[in-house]
């Protein structure tokens, strides 16, 4: 089995930087710390097994091929599409979000 580069996009990285800033402006460093330990284990996997992701919300949003995993311990959602050479992470979004409404951002999904 072939491991695929993650390679997530520049709103994905916005999207992890923002609730990366969040924990530490809670003064929650360690749970930010969590967080990022949580997410690189979550790009393993993906990049390991993509297609053990659930495809709801591509099929919600009439988006072939979207998946999301939910990371370990955290309410957020890696949004990713498998590539032919790498894992295309679009969105690292909280679970309690309007996915569809976030997921429909036109610059989100560029």
């Amino acid at each position: 089995m072939k491991v695929k580069p993650v390679v997530p996009r520049e709103q994905a990285n916005r999207d992890v930087d923002d609730a990366v800033a969040y924990y530490l402006d809670e003064g929650a460093a360690p749970v930010a710390l969590g967080f990022i330990d949580a997410l690189e284990q979550a790009y393993t996997h993906i990049g390991r097994q993509p297609g053990t992701g659930s495809p709801r919300y591509g099929h919600e949003l009439d988006l072939p091929g979207l998946r999301f995993w939910s990371l370990s311990r955290y309410p957020y959602l890696v949004f990713y599409v498998e590539r032919p050479d790498h894992i295309d992470v679009w969105r690292v979004l909280h679970s309690q979000r309007d996915i569809p409404a976030w997921m429909q951002d036109p610059d989100a999904l560029a």
